[in-house]
């Protein structure tokens, strides 16, 4: 989130839509710096992050405070998010019916594998985890819903994509940006096209030590009335436990079950 917060980019919204408020995009913007790197930033930080001026940053960031967005610490004068952000997270829930279709099954799947189960929908370029059932083995982060990650390295991402037309893949594949997360993060775009493509093929994907080293991601698309793609069942499962022909043969048919067996609304 953060390392897109560099310099200000306003004006160029605003000269393609006269209903574009300044104002308000640099106060979402400073919202926006804050992530699992930058829990609290002083002014100067602020300012840094920005790339707006100091007079900018200090009215926005006390009418945040004030609106109860960010909370100032009397002693160290930083700043860090509210309890007003998870509010906005419980709207998000109401407003997001995949969700509340997909929680019992997700649920049932979790509780019938052992192991962790999530819901991931496309956002832009990147796929976010907007449910997460995690198990016992698993990291503070991974337990974590709005983590959001580039489509192309993910399993839930390659299983969306994989439903969407050969020329929206090829634009994706064109453009669309990568993360080296590990060692072993695939960075060849041909390789992801054909990883895209064997997706397709199969109607699920894997992936192996693409975010975290010896992980295996399976997911599973849930398709709309027209086929196409826009959120996915996905599983987490470490490579120490399972081998690929084992998570091939006792997880693939429960989570292309319960993808299959939901259908997202209209929208």
């Amino acid at each position: 989130m953060s390392g897109d917060a560099g310099g200000d980019n306003s004006a160029a919204p605003r000269k393609q839509d006269t209903l574009y408020v300044s104002s308000l995009a640099k106060g979402l913007k400073l919202l926006k710096i804050f992530d699992r790197n930058h829990t609290e930033l002083s002014l100067t930080e602020l300012v840094k992050l920005s790339g707006m001026d100091k007079s900018a940053v200090q009215r926005l960031a006390n009418t945040l405070a004030v609106e109860g967005f960010l909370n100032r610490d009397p002693v160290t004068k930083r700043f860090r998010p509210t309890h007003a952000w998870l509010g906005l997270a419980y709207a998000y829930y109401w407003s997001d019916h995949l969700v509340a279709l997909a929680m019992p099954k997700l649920i049932e799947l979790s509780q019938r594998l052992g192991e962790t189960v999530n819901l991931a929908e496309i956002s832009g370029t990147n796929i976010v985890y907007v449910t997460r059932l995690p198990c016992q083995r698993t990291n503070f982060e991974a337990m974590l819903v709005g983590r959001s990650l580039p489509a192309l390295s993910t399993s839930p991402g390659q299983a969306i994509l994989s439903t969407w037309a050969p020329e929206d893949v090829a634009e994706a594949l064109e453009n669309w940006p990568l993360r080296q997360m590990t060692a072993r993060t695939t960075m060849d775009r041909e390789e992801l096209g054909r990883q895209i493509t064997r997706t397709a093929e199969r109607g699920f994907s894997l992936t192996e030590d693409q975010m975290i080293l010896n992980e295996i991601g399976i997911s599973a698309p849930i398709r709309g009335p027209n086929g196409i793609a826009r959120a996915s069942v996905q599983c987490s499962v470490s490579a120490f436990h399972w081998t690929i022909e084992r998570v091939e043969r006792e997880l693939v048919p429960y989570l292309l079950d319960v993808a299959n067996s939901i259908t997202p609304p209209h929208r």
